[in-house]
């Protein structure tokens, strides 16, 4: 499936957006070591995307360190190599969303100790129900060396905002890496409540469940206001120039 047609950034923008989504996700613990990666899709024409260099820490990254790669696996710009599980993914995800601008995956422990949960997320508070029927999930199949593997990521992930890659963690999408980051910020952090309450359930009773509907419902409201990613994201941006402003270069 072809990339949209709009675009809302250059790529010296969206080079600084995604340099500045790894400073920020190490700077939330969210790295693991070398591994895994965030993806931005480039205007103009061709599938190509940015992708963060394999053997860097994510607090290294910087926007003229990200190599562009294209949908086959060729490395169009940039002397590095790239994780070959990472290309999988994100090229997964890229062939198959026209809207899926931006890929965010993470190994949080939070992230995988649900994605190892048989029921998944569970609503067990108004983050979680952000995203009520929004999630998909992916059988794991081991490392993911196998393009093959491409095919079924893009099913489970369907139209959905986020996926649990089970036994291995997560992956959110949006159509700009303000939207993709702040997804994925509140679902680690539904992660981390989901987590906390099984930590407290032997102490303080059965942990309840938010009832389908009010969830449906309050899906529904945070709809009305997905534009206040932005404002989060700028606030982020902010406070990342104060104090690591590095990741410009």
């Amino acid at each position: 499936m072809p990339a949209a047609t709009l675009r809302v950034a250059d790529e010296k923008t969206l080079r600084r957006d995604l340099a500045a989504a790894y400073r920020l996700a190490a700077r939330f613990g969210w790295d693991d070591t070398l591994y895994t990666h965030f993806s931005v899709r480039l205007p103009g024409a061709g599938e190509r995307f940015l992708l963060n260099p394999f053997g860097l820490m994510f607090n290294e990254v910087c926007a003229s360190d990200l190599i562009v790669v294209d949908l086959e696996g060729h490395i169009v710009d940039g002397d590095a190599r790239y994780n070959p599980a990472g290309f999988t993914i994100h090229s997964a995800v890229h062939m198959a969303r026209d809207d899926a601008h931006c890929v965010i995956h993470t190994h949080t422990l939070a992230g995988m100790a649900v994605a190892a949960c048989e029921q998944g997320l569970l609503q067990l508070n108004q983050i979680s129900a952000e995203f009520h029927q929004s999630v998909g999930y992916h059988p794991y199949e081991g490392v993911a060396f196998n393009h093959e593997e491409r095919a079924r990521i893009q099913a489970a992930l369907g139209e959905h905002m986020a996926l649990i890659l089970r036994h291995h963690g997560l992956l959110s999408v949006g159509p700009t890496v303000a939207d993709a980051f702040c997804i994925m910020f509140y679902l680690n952090r539904a992660c981390e409540i989901q987590l906390a309450a099984a930590q407290l359930a032997g102490l303080a009773g059965p942990v309840t469940r938010i009832a389908p509907a009010v969830s449906a419902h309050a899906r529904q409201q945070f709809r009305r206001v997905e534009h206040e990613r932005a404002l989060v994201w700028a606030a982020w941006l902010r406070e990342l120039d104060r104090v690591d402003p590095g990741y410009q270069r």
